[in-house]
């Protein structure tokens, strides 16, 4: 396969500097019967890193503001006790500002008829800054849900105008980001609108970060094209840490799946006169490959080596996928040793995304064999390799082999994520063993691991197929007992069967 052989005379420069990122380029599938066939889970787990919703803390943002907030504490000076004293004056900073976070929140929450919190917040003399602004707006964002969006929005935008109008303080790039993530969750998207022509007034830069949240709240292929136009001509637009605008645009739009619009955006790139670097081709191919545009793909693979790019931890990974979905085991090997000869080992992520696309391809022995190279190579099998395995064998219909794995997890020390749960609980369902699979859902919270919607309705629909009602309902008594999605329970009683 060309895709082997293009890159053996080609010695590695480096990795990627976003190998964070990394599991996006290999974890979505195009045939649409990921729901069906129990991987979806797993995708969205392999997508997790992509898809991070952390928000920058405001310290880092502003780091001589928190200077200068702890300097008035008097840890300052030239003895060998300072940086203890810096390290108990952080250490306090942070802990009242949680305290008072929690006090404003406490306040918010009665805001209403009779009760009008700005005053309330004004009386209580806590000094407001980009630490705490983040606190307050990211403890609203996480209470967010179907039921009290609307509430959540007004609330987190009267505290966002509040902080906004104390003395001695400024709203940071990464306020107006959760302010407008709330937005976005409570589905206020013109007030979301709103926020970015202000910060843009004010002289605020709108990021990469900024664009994401944008992206994520467009579902129309049309309006999140306008999205784009917008960045591209942007002259407020500071896209770091990305080469240039086009990167951080492509990067954004894969964790949103927007494989056509990454195409569009390619090609302005090009009209422009902006040369791909191997980031660029990394997500271009990727947007190929999950197109089924594998003329495409290799083309680009051809191109990128004509153009002196060597293939970087990411290349690699997507080589990698495409070969083991294409049920190419030999090639695969092939592959992993050449890694090798360059000077870059195989590491777990490489090995699960290969084992994940023989997986999909149903060659579950190939998939067995390179988790056995793995331990050969003291490289460990963590959480998401077990459950790639684990999965593989629940869609071939192998609970005996699903279950040895899931036990294994625990003898080597790996603990099973919402998503090993899911697969397992499905494969129990399946063969009608519901009882062990109600057991399995009360063994999750047990262990710390919290079911999320997805479990829950993979049993629920499972038990109503077959007509056990009567267990249905006490999956549900247990789902309320412990306040999990009480908001979605009519969702749940409409869920279509499986």
């Amino acid at each position: 396969m060309r895709a082997v052989a293009l890159f053996v005379p080609i010695i590695i420069k480096g990795f990627s500097c976003f190998c964070e990122a990394s599991r996006a380029l290999c974890s979505r599938t195009t045939d649409g019967r990921d729901l069906e066939n129990g991987f979806r889970g797993v995708e969205d787990f392999l997508l997790g890193n992509w898809k991070s919703s952390s928000f920058e803390s405001s310290v880092e943002e502003n780091p001589a503001a928190f200077s200068d907030t702890i300097g008035s504490s008097g840890a300052r000076g030239d003895s060998e006790g300072s940086n203890y004293q810096m390290s108990c004056a952080r250490q306090n900073f942070f802990y009242e500002v949680r305290n008072d976070a929690a006090r404003i929140l406490e306040i918010l929450h009665q805001d209403g008829p009779g009760f009008d919190a700005k005053p309330v917040l004004n009386d209580l003399g806590v000094r407001v800054s980009g630490l705490l602004v983040r606190e307050v707006l990211f403890g609203i964002l996480k209470t967010v849900n179907y039921g009290n969006r609307n509430r959540c929005a007004k609330l987190g935008y009267k505290f966002f105008v509040w902080s906004g109008e104390q003395d001695n303080y400024r709203h940071t790039v990464n306020g107006y980001h959760i302010m407008m993530q709330i937005f976005s969750e409570s589905e206020e998207f013109k007030a979301m609108w709103r926020l970015v022509d202000e910060m843009i007034e004010k002289g605020y830069p709108t990021t990469a970060r900024t664009f994401n949240i944008l992206i994520c709240a467009c579902g129309e292929v049309a309006l999140a094209r306008k999205v784009v136009e917008r960045f591209i001509k942007s002259k407020t637009f500071n896209y770091r840490p990305f080469k240039h605008s086009f990167n951080a645009i492509l990067h954004s739009l894969l964790t949103q799946s927007q494989y056509r619009l990454i195409e569009w955006v390619y090609q302005q790139m090009l009209v422009e006169g902006h040369s791909p670097d191997v980031l660029t081709y990394n997500i271009i191919m990727c947007a190929k490959f999950r197109l089924g545009k594998l003329d495409q793909f290799h083309r680009l693979l051809d191109e990128m080596g004509r153009n002196g790019f060597s293939p970087d931890f990411h290349t690699f990974n997507l080589l990698l996928h495409v070969l083991g979905k294409g049920d190419k085991p030999i090639a695969a090997l092939k592959l992993l040793n050449h890694m090798r000869e360059v000077g870059v080992d195989p590491s777990v992520l490489h090995f699960t995304t290969l084992i994940d696309g023989l997986s999909r391809a149903g060659n579950l022995d190939a998939c067995l064999y390179f988790f056995d190279e793995m331990m050969k190579h003291e490289c460990r099998p963590d959480v998401v390799t077990y459950t790639v395995m684990i999965t593989g064998y629940v869609v071939a219909g192998e609970l005996d082999k699903a279950r040895k794995m899931f036990d294994e997890m625990f003898e080597k020390g790996q603990l099973p994520n919402v998503f090993t749960y899911n697969s397992m609980i499905r494969g129990l369902c399946i063969v009608g063993k519901f009882d062990e699979a109600r057991l399995m859902l009360k063994e999750m919270g047990s262990r710390g691991c919290n079911p999320n919607f997805l479990v829950y309705t993979t049993i629920l629909n499972y038990l109503r197929n077959a007509r056990k009602m009567d267990e249905a309902q006490e999956v549900v008594k247990h789902m309320v007992e412990r306040g999990d999605y009480v908001h979605l329970l009519g969702k749940i009683k409409r869920y279509r069967r499986c």
